[in-house]
């Protein structure tokens, strides 16, 4: 698919439903990038057969993250991508069946039409890449996606998602109290996870707006124990 027709696809949703889609374009390919790079870092370690994982995508949308994620698969992985958006999860099925690198990887994915927080099992996946627009939900759904990826992270995985720059602070003075406090008890409930868990995060200027990706571990394994925080300016350079 061509961006400009994803561009059109991902309009014409959030015109029907920006409160659950929080964006007017679709994540740009630096911003993909950022959101997959934890699963390139498999093959960056040299293992030429890595151990068979599983991973899920929330709210794939039109599919602009997945083709990053489909680019680091590897035989035996497997992608579920949970999509509430039945036009969106309709696409997506579309792709799978229509183009080249989505069909290469169809016996590898499931596309899932539900809520996130339906999906059932514990420590089921290995790494969860999620692209949830967490500021505009209410404090409880927060909490509660968040209890949510605790449960399906499997212990030492790895939950990536990612927040527009500063979106909380440029969107206090134009709103009303009851949002404003809306907005912080959600900057409250994120800044609590991202002091607790955060392994690394990744500035993407190359993208409207500008974004930053966010890694944690939320149950970390002895190997993760006392690793070194790191920020990464992406976007930045040439394209891979």
């Amino acid at each position: 698919m061509r961006y400009w027709d994803e561009c059109g696809n991902f309009f014409r949703e959030t015109r029907r439903h920006f409160h659950k889609t929080g964006a007017l374009l679709p994540s740009s390919r630096f911003l993909a990038r950022a959101l997959a790079s934890e699963l390139r870092k498999r093959r960056d370690l040299g293992s030429s057969a890595p151990k068979p994982c599983r991973i899920l995508e929330v709210g794939p949308g039109t599919g602009s993250v997945t083709r990053e994620i489909l680019k680091q698969l590897h035989p035996g992985d497997r992608l579920d991508a949970v999509e509430l958006n039945s036009r969106f999860a309709a696409l997506l099925k579309r792709r799978l069946a229509k183009e080249w690198l989505f069909h290469f990887h169809c016996d590898q994915v499931q596309v899932i039409h539900s809520a996130v927080e339906e999906l059932p099992g514990e420590a089921v996946y290995d790494f969860i890449v999620s692209g949830l627009p967490l500021n505009n939900f209410s404090v409880s759904q927060v909490r509660e996606i968040f209890r949510v990826y605790e449960r399906l992270l499997k212990p030492g995985g790895t939950l990536t998602y990612y927040e527009y720059v500063l979106i909380r602070q440029l969107k206090t003075p134009f709103v009303g109290r009851r949002e404003r406090r809306r907005l912080y008890r959600v900057g409250r409930i994120v800044g609590d996870y991202i002091r607790d868990y955060q392994i690394r995060r990744q500035k993407v200027l190359i993208n409207v707006p500008p974004a930053i990706v966010r890694h944690l571990h939320l149950k970390p394994d002895e190997a993760a124990a006392g690793r070194p925080k790191q920020l990464v300016i992406a976007g930045s350079g040439s394209a891979r």
